[in-house]
């Protein structure tokens, strides 16, 4: 009897614990699957589900022919988890054997295919674990090629992971590379590329994968939360051929006078579109370390400079405009000019009294001649015809880093530097200006903004940056054919004659060779010019070629040969039709 009440109390017992344990257990599964359901399953899915950047591609920037200047190609960072890094084994596919690797037999080989260093790789390993035990990301190898992400890829390493990172290339090299500029680690640092990044910006998406407990990436568990969505199409209205043949050519020569720089740009006369604008020298953004600081910009448009008599062209547009002379106006041309105080203009040949045309004045740059002319006009008069064209002013272009140049206004400067602004002296422009100017007046007057951007495409078929279309009158255009008119007697009566004329086309030009004014004086150092159209009777496109500095041949004549080049490859490329009658011949002397 007292053997069955012992055995009873040991059952109850048994009992009173089964009933407390289980009591335990639902407690405990109670608080796991309701109280704390939702941390818990937040915690397991953040330990297993792993997010990764989905990154766009930067837009392209293409020429007007849609060659394209700059684009962007996929590379891969290769990355570990470091706390997962351990000896593996892979099971070969095809056949079922099994195979041991080390870590070092796995980061031997990935070093060999990126060029690295195993010991450096398991140092930043050993460093990245020590900072933090559950470290999760660790770069091996940065921006790989495709070819080395595959064959990174086939060695089927568990814990190496890829993230794919468009980069920037520019297929074309130096081509264009001053206006285009270049993007850096640290993003667009020059040029169109930041200029207008928000048009070449990509927007970056994200998504998310799922990992096993061994760090292995469970295929079919991505889950992507937001596209990327890739930047838009940048369209210029450069022609990378006629880019390319005017670096090439300006560079030549260039290099044979010992000059310190030069630009050289070809615009479309009936809207303003650049389609060339070379500077020597010009960086290659695939390899901007190549080139010096200074260079690496687009110089054409930020650096201004005094261009001498090129801007007589425009001074004589003002004076037939405002109808204060004649092409065949006679005129005596006094050896010295005195202006204020002890202050005279002179020519840059010494000379006694010369019977020329007005004409003849702008043929032979003679300075006396234009100042004698231009004080006919009001200084206000003056500084309003020379806005009128762009100077002083940025062009509609707005290039990152632009220059308004130099205008004096009327009220802040003496009565002999508003006369000298007249033959470009005591004035700045940029290469953009003088080239705007030309555009003017060859189409009859009118101003066109100079376009370098037509716009820019995105994904879904909008376009934005859509350049401004409507010109600004300058003078007449009476007054601005005569011109050109003018100018042609520099193709064919003047001493450079021979350099400047196309056969088979009427072509008007004017020279420039400017004095360097540094530290207030003017020294020994010249910039030479040469701006002009063609076909004369027709104008279709301006060629302005300027040279910086020359060691050797410091006179316009210097660059006549290259602004003839530039503009007969441009006449052959885009198949103008010859002039059909001859050019007017004025009279030049009395």
């Amino acid at each position: 009897m007292m053997a069955e009440r012992r055995t009873r109390r040991r059952l109850a017992a048994v009992v009173i614990v089964l009933a407390m344990v289980l009591g335990a257990f639902v407690v405990r599964l109670v608080d796991i699957q309701v109280v704390r359901a939702e941390e818990l399953s937040q915690e397991a899915e953040a330990r297993r589900s792993i997010p990764s950047p989905l990154f766009g591609a930067r837009g392209d920037i293409v020429d007007a022919t849609g060659a394209v200047l700059a684009d962007s190609v996929y590379r891969y960072d290769i990355t570990v988890s470091p706390r997962f890094v351990d000896d593996y084994r892979l099971v070969d596919r095809e056949t079922g054997e099994i195979t041991q690797y080390t870590v070092s037999d796995a980061l031997q080989s990935i070093a060999q295919l990126v060029d690295g260093d195993a010991a450096q790789m398991q140092a930043h390993i050993d460093a990245q674990l020590a900072a933090n035990p559950q470290a999760d990301h660790a770069y091996l190898a940065r921006r790989v090629t495709t070819e080395v992400f595959q064959e990174i890829r086939a060695l089927r390493v568990p814990w190496v992971y890829f993230e794919r990172q468009p980069s920037r290339t520019y297929p074309n090299g130096q081509v264009a590379g001053n206006l285009v500029g270049f993007v850096g680690t640290d993003g667009p640092q020059t040029g169109l590329e930041y200029r207008l990044n928000d048009c070449l910006e990509a927007t970056h998406g994200s998504s998310t994968y799922e990992r096993g407990a061994d760090g292995v990436r469970l295929p079919g568990t991505t889950v992507v939360q937001q596209e990327a969505v890739d930047g838009g199409t940048l369209h210029l209205t450069i022609d990378a051929d006629v880019q390319w043949f005017a670096q090439q050519t300006i560079a030549e020569q260039a290099v044979a006078i010992g000059a310190d720089w030069a630009t050289a740009w070809v615009v479309r006369v009936s809207d303003g579109h650049i389609i060339a604008a070379a500077d020597w020298p010009s960086v290659d953004p695939n390899n901007v370390d190549g080139t010096a600081r200074e260079d690496r910009g687009a110089r054409s448009f930020s650096e201004p400079f005094e261009p001498g008599s090129i801007f007589k062209s425009m001074t004589f547009a003002a004076l037939l405009d405002a109808g204060v002379t004649t092409p065949s106006e006679q005129m005596v041309v006094p050896g010295r000019l005195a202006t204020i105080a002890n202050y005279s203009i002179t020519d840059a040949w010494a000379h006694g009294d010369l019977r020329l045309t007005s004409t003849g004045v702008l043929m032979r740059s003679s300075n006396i001649g234009t100042s004698i002319l231009s004080q006919r006009l009001s200084a206000q008069q003056r500084h309003d015809y020379l806005e009128r064209f762009g100077i002083g002013q940025a062009t509609a272009v707005n290039f990152l880093g632009e220059s308004n140049g130099r205008l004096r206004s009327a009220d802040s400067i003496d009565g002999h530097g508003t006369l000298t602004q007249m033959f470009g002296q005591g004035v700045t422009a940029t290469s953009a200006q003088i080239a705007s100017a030309y555009q003017a007046l060859a189409n009859g007057g009118v101003r066109m903004p100079l376009t370098l951007v037509t716009g820019c495409e995105h994904a879904d078929g909008t376009i934005t940056h859509v350049p401004e279309t409507e010109g600004v009158r300058a003078v007449s255009e009476q007054a601005a054919n005569t011109t050109i008119a003018m100018l042609e007697s520099v193709a064919t009566d003047s001493s450079i004659a021979s350099l400047v004329s196309i056969p088979g086309y009427r072509v008007a030009a004017k020279t420039g060779t400017a004095e360097v004014a540094e530290g207030g004086r003017y020294t020994d150092e010249r910039i030479i010019s040469v701006a002009g159209v063609a076909p004369a009777d027709d104008p279709q496109f301006v060629v302005v070629v300027t040279y910086g500095k020359p060691d050797t041949m410091k006179t316009s004549a210097t660059a006549a040969p290259t602004f003839r080049s530039i503009m007969t490859q441009v006449l052959k490329t885009f198949r103008v039709e010859p002039s059909t009658q001859p050019a007017p011949r004025l009279p030049i002397t009395w």
